[in-house]
């Protein structure tokens, strides 16, 4: 959430900051307003304190003088002053609450050089890798879904009479494809990345951490009788290792990766593709985070982009960078970029990654900070990346090396995971 000292201090350009992303400013004229009652509330619930010490002292002093009945007075004034103090701490309590709710509602500020936009129609491209439109073959123009079927890969019928609606199952050799593509994402990252393997139901504290809650609540899903949630990507447990810590300096950045199942509801999507691999409730996905300084982020945000870029590029898929506009930003986003795969057989681009730094958004709700030189503490900055998600990429695979005379060929870098196989047939 956002610094409520910087609303303080400068406010207009918060607001300005925030009105680049389309969003109301009253909700920081609102925090302002609120956050002035709390200090207010509080200094008066100071004083009253003090004032109670006071003449606790001197009822100590009456008694030892013998005036049980000026002492009595003192602190029948003192019991009055105290339910007023109660008072005071309780609605200080209620309003400091309330600035917090909103806090967490308020999206992160985008960084300057985020390009201006309203929506997904502005993201500027960066850059194209390996497309040619005319470069592909009718044998690659047919979708996933009907090739899946075909060979017996994808069973997404008898996957939705186990789970119901957008649940897939592969089979053969496309739970082999799956698996690979995840133990493929983590050997890439594993140079700098440790692998971790977190829990994926977690508490309510924890998905708030990182923005999923309150806002997207409906986009989650909740075991309501353990009061857990499912994860929608390990950025959620992984953002938690060191929640409530104060991290060492030197061992910053620190990195962490984590292949997982992840789950979402996806309450918004009715209408939306839902056939075959395209969007699912379950999926499975290789995350890599860090924290890092303010002064590391920069550099680690390229540097993560970069790697999921590569990932990509030696599958021997066509992709492009996109920078994401501030129109089009998640909640905590405070600058962004999507991979997108091209999928000839859906003749679609298919976002398969999204690299994304928070700034210290995520860190202040989780309290996660650092010393920088000079004393104190600071929070630090989180990235977070996708480094493979599978689905998309599964599908781009099948349909981009589906043979004319039948079969998927394995891209080279995935046959280590093969067991000698080269070809699904």
């Amino acid at each position: 959430m956002l610094d409520i000292r910087r609303i303080r201090s400068e406010p207009d350009a918060v607001k300005a900051a925030l009105a680049r992303r389309g969003i109301d400013p009253s909700d920081i004229d609102r925090v302002a307003e609120l956050d002035e009652a709390a200090r207010r509330l509080a200094s008066e619930r100071d004083d009253l304190r003090a004032q109670i010490k006071g003449l606790s002292k001197q009822v100590g002093l009456l008694h030892k003088e013998g005036k049980a009945d000026e002492a009595g007075a003192v602190q029948a004034q003192s019991r009055h002053l105290g339910e007023q103090e109660q008072a005071l701490a309780a609605e200080a309590a209620t309003v400091s609450e309330e600035v917090r709710d909103l806090l967490l509602r308020i999206p992160n500020t985008p960084h300057p050089d985020a390009p201006d936009g309203a929506g997904e129609a502005d993201n500027p491209v960066l850059r194209v890798h390996g497309f040619d439109p005319d470069g592909y073959g009718e044998h690659q123009r047919i979708p996933h879904w009907e090739l899946g079927p075909e060979y017996g890969i994808l069973d997404n019928e008898r996957a939705v009479k186990i789970s119901g609606a957008m649940f897939t199952m592969q089979r053969k050799g496309g739970a082999t494809l799956a698996r690979a593509l995840l133990q493929y994402a983590l050997d890439r990252n594993a140079d700098e990345f440790e692998e971790v393997r977190p829990p994926t139901l977690v508490t309510t504290e924890t998905l708030t951490a990182t923005g999923q809650l309150p806002k997207f609540a409906d986009d989650a899903y909740w075991v309501e009788r353990d009061d857990l949630w499912a994860i929608p990507t390990a950025e959620v447990p992984l953002t938690s290792i060191h929640r409530d810590e104060i991290l060492d300096t030197a061992e910053l950045p620190m990195r962490f990766m984590a292949a997982t199942s992840c789950y979402r509801r996806e309450a918004g999507s009715a209408g939306r593709d839902t056939r075959g691999m395209l969007r699912t409730h379950e999926f499975d996905k290789v995350e890599i985070f860090q924290y890092a300084t303010p002064e590391q982020a920069p550099v680690e945000l390229e540097a993560m982009v970069s790697r999921a870029e590569a990932g990509i590029r030696d599958l021997g898929l066509a992709y492009r960078v996109i920078e994401i506009c501030t129109g089009d930003m998640g909640q905590s986003h405070h600058r962004s970029f999507d991979i997108e795969v091209y999928a000839p057989g859906t003749d679609q681009w298919l976002e398969v990654s999204s690299v994304s730094w928070f700034s210290d958004y995520q860190s202040r709700r989780g309290n996660i900070r650092y010393r920088p030189g000079g004393g104190g503490t600071a929070m630090v900055h989180t990235l977070n990346g996708s480094a493979l998600a599978v689905p998309r990429v599964w599908a781009a695979i099948v349909e981009t090396y589906h043979r004319a005379d039948g079969g998927i060929d394995v891209p080279e870098v995935l046959l280590p995971y093969f067991r000698g196989q080269t070809r699904i047939a």
